[in-house]
């Protein structure tokens, strides 16, 4: 399962499960298509950031359209 945690494996348009700051201690993932990408480093351990096409932003933690 791809988890978000490199950078390489997200890209704009790409269908994901991100945790909003305010969801963090809850878990609670918000579903949404990838506009841009926030985090500038190859990986992060909690997850790459990115602003959704609606304007949200958050970790992602699970990437739903895998094109393998």
């Amino acid at each position: 399962m791809n988890d978000g945690k490199t950078r390489k494996d997200i890209y704009p348009g790409l269908l994901v499960n991100i945790i909003l700051k305010k969801n963090q201690r809850s878990g609670e993932l918000t579903e949404g298509i990838v506009k841009d990408i926030l985090t500038s480093s190859p990986y992060h351990s909690r997850g790459i950031k990115v602003r959704l096409t609606d304007g949200q932003i958050g970790r992602v933690a699970e990437i739903l359209e895998d094109e393998d």
